[in-house]
């Protein structure tokens, strides 16, 4: 009844109102788990949260389990379109790495929503690092896991390999773990080293050493196979 209700409600509406509604459930969706976990969220608060019909749910995202998995997605999605097009042949290696690590870094300077944005973003991805679910399994296979590939590829480009291996793999996670950790260890690092992530000039010095040490390595591992050879 309640989800009739819904789809009924949501025909009355203009689109752009039924947007924003879904807008909202996804935000307050992702504090929420974030916060508690996907187990001890409970919907209706997700719904009071939102400002939103409880049935809301089921008429945008199915069922509590499709919202999560929804949320687990925003930010990859938001992430991956930053760097849609390093891959491209005709970028050298070092324009092909900025543009990688700069979807990575660059959100840092984006303001305080974007960085509460991040931080919720961060929070829950860490939740799930500790308790993965088999929805944040099947969105790293989906999902991560070709963007994962399209690294291993460019890298086999720029070291003269014919295929794919385990040493490039080990590359490809050396190099994302290099500037994932600004996200990861910011509070960490801003006891540390205050001033190194305060502003945007500070943050582009900062990506400008990251692509120098990421071709670094990368010619490191082109030297340990031509030696080889």
């Amino acid at each position: 009844m309640k989800i009739n209700q819904a789809l009924d409600l949501n025909q009355l509406e203009p689109p752009e109102r039924g947007a924003r509604a879904r807008e909202r459930l996804l935000h307050e969706a992702m504090r929420i788990f974030a916060d508690k976990g996907f187990a001890k969220a409970s919907t209706r608060e997700i719904c009071q949260a939102a400002g939103t019909n409880v049935a809301s749910i089921h008429y945008y995202f199915g069922d509590k389990a499709g919202l999560y998995r929804a949320v687990l997605l925003r930010p990859i999605e938001a992430l991956t379109s930053e760097f849609a097009n390093f891959d491209d042949p005709a970028l050298p290696l070092d324009e092909a790495l900025r543009c990688l690590m700069s979807a990575f870094l660059c959100p840092l300077s984006h303001g305080a929503q974007a960085d509460a944005n991040a931080e919720c973003g961060m929070k829950l991805h860490l939740r799930e690092m500790v308790e993965p679910s088999a929805a944040y399994k099947e969105v790293i296979a989906q999902y991560i896991q070709p963007h994962h590939q399209r690294v291993v590829m460019l890298l086999a480009r720029h070291v003269g390999a014919t295929e794919p291996d385990d040493a490039l793999h080990h590359l490809a996670f050396a190099l994302l773990a290099m500037v994932h950790d600004y996200s990861l260890s910011r509070e960490f690092m801003s006891v540390l080293a205050p001033a190194l992530l305060e502003g945007d000039e500070a943050v582009r010095q900062v990506l400008n050493r990251l692509v120098g040490y990421g071709v670094a390595l990368v010619g490191h591992e082109r030297g340990v196979r031509a030696a080889a050879r």
